[in-house]
């Protein structure tokens, strides 16, 4: 599996990464202390390569190494992923909301 880096473009309001010459993504906003992850793209071919994982991975740790702000996943991908890493990322939820 390759290795990649994670880019915020805070422009677009969107995590990016290239893989294999294609780009994934996944769309934010930021409103008071919250980051609502909204909209993933990725190929197939990437999902079955694990690369799905491996970049939301990525994006949890670079927003819980950054602290002070909470993730609200609201993409069906991201809730499934939180709901599989729930323990290491627990503290990343607001207060009074559950996935």
């Amino acid at each position: 599996m390759e290795d990649f880096e994670i880019k915020n473009n805070e422009f677009l309001r969107q995590f990016e990464a290239t893989i294999n010459n294609e780009l994934i993504k996944l769309e934010y906003s930021e409103q008071e202390r919250k980051i609502f992850l909204s909209k993933l793209e990725i190929s197939e071919d990437l999902i079955d390569q694990g690369y799905q994982e491996k970049f939301l991975t990525k994006i949890f740790d670079f927003i819980k190494d950054k602290g002070r702000i909470k993730i609200v996943p609201t993409s069906k991908e991201v809730k499934k992923f939180f709901r599989k890493n729930k323990f290491k990322y627990s503290d990343l939820l607001p207060i009074g909301i559950s996935i």
